[in-house]
């Protein structure tokens, strides 16, 4: 049986807890992976005084698969975002979440199988800034004073929001192939070309052409707030959708909710010869420790990841599992039962996939 070497980072808060649960349902499966952890956010700074180390990036360079825990983002103040640093390290330009109803989940909808692709790399995530009161700043005010004839505050901060023909080019082909190899039907692109038309306004116009080569494929476009509307009062009408960095992120969030609570939403990153899997939720530092915390998010991230590396049959085994594990509800966690009912532990629900899969 194959062997395969992947970079493992717990990450830091619920993290660890949830990832050493994935890391036994996965093994569960019979599939062989040598793990190679290493640390990033909170537990990098206490032993390395570095949120991203350098061996935490040549691991996954080296092994170009990883499965990680979410990683704390201090909010206003602090080191950026590593989620963020390491699409751009490694230029994971696509960003593929999956939203799906598990019967036994806490929703108010039936049927629900959409895909959200979101380009990552540019758009206002691009972590182009400029801080208020800085001379840097000042400048960046006057020349668009100059050039726009447009005048800003002083005591404004400014983020830059980039949108290339190259990047719209790169999402928007990418979502129509995994359409038509994952069998989907419809891409619909998300936007706000009404407003920012040379931004958007691009973004849309690339979506267009790239879709004229897919005729096999239904193509619509929806303005972003419209869509947010569709999603909650029809979402059985979407299949694949694909957006912007800021919107695509926004909506994520949206269908989470639209399917349980991001406790169900994995995500996966993919560049030309790197993937990051990952739950799309945070680090929940107030939980962190105390076995009471959802692990799908992170199992399903681990469904993604076995699918990418070939391994179908260990990754329908595993969501299988989980599937039915969450249809009998007897070791679920709490945010499947109704609201102030206690639940199941993180390692009992764990413990009963894994129960699932090797009977």
């Amino acid at each position: 049986m194959k062997k395969y070497r992947i970079t493992l980072i717990p990450g830091d808060g619920i993290g660890p807890e949830i990832t050493e649960v994935t890391k036994r349902c996965i093994e569960a499966t019979g599939i062989k992976i040598e793990w190679e952890q290493c640390e990033a956010g909170i537990p990098a700074i206490e032993k390395f005084n570095n949120p991203l180390p350098a061996d935490t990036i040549e691991s996954i360079n080296r092994n170009k698969v990883c499965l990680k825990g979410p990683i704390t983002t201090p909010v206003g103040t602090g080191y950026r975002s590593i989620n963020v640093a390491l699409r751009q390290i490694f230029n994971l330009y696509a960003c593929v979440r999956p939203f799906k109803i598990f019967t036994g989940a806490r929703t108010l909808y039936q049927e629900l199988d959409l895909v959200i692709v979101r380009e990552n790399m540019e758009d206002l995530y691009a972590g182009i800034e400029f801080e208020m009161g800085k001379k840097e700043t000042f400048k960046i005010i006057q020349t668009i004073a100059h050039l726009s004839n447009r005048n800003i505050s002083e005591d404004s901060g400014i983020s830059v929001k980039p949108i290339s023909v190259s990047g719209s080019e790169k999402i928007v082909r990418f979502a129509f192939e995994y359409a038509r190899k994952n069998k989907r039907k419809k891409v619909t692109a998300v936007h706000k070309a009404n407003i920012m038309k040379f931004t958007d306004g691009l973004f849309l116009d690339v979506a267009r052409k790239i879709a004229a080569n897919y005729p096999d494929i239904e193509f619509e476009d929806r303005i972003v707030d419209n869509m947010a509307m569709q999603l909650v009062q029809k979402p059985q009408k979407y299949d694949v959708l694909v957006c912007p960095n800021l919107y695509g992120d926004i909506l994520s969030d949206l269908c989470a909710g639209l399917v349980g609570g991001l406790g169900l939403s994995p995500g996966a990153n993919y560049g030309d010869n790197v993937a990051i899997f990952e739950p799309t939720h945070g680090s929940a530092p107030k939980y962190a420790g105390k076995n009471v915390v959802n692990p799908s998010a992170q199992i399903l991230a681990a469904a993604l990841m076995l699918r990418y590396i070939g391994e179908t049959e260990a990754a329908e085994k595993l969501e299988s599992a989980l599937a039915d594990v969450i249809k009998e509800g007897r070791y679920t966690t709490y945010d499947f039962k109704p609201e102030g009912t206690p639940g199941a532990g993180t390692v009992e629900m764990g413990n009963a996939i894994i129960k699932r899969m090797i009977g």
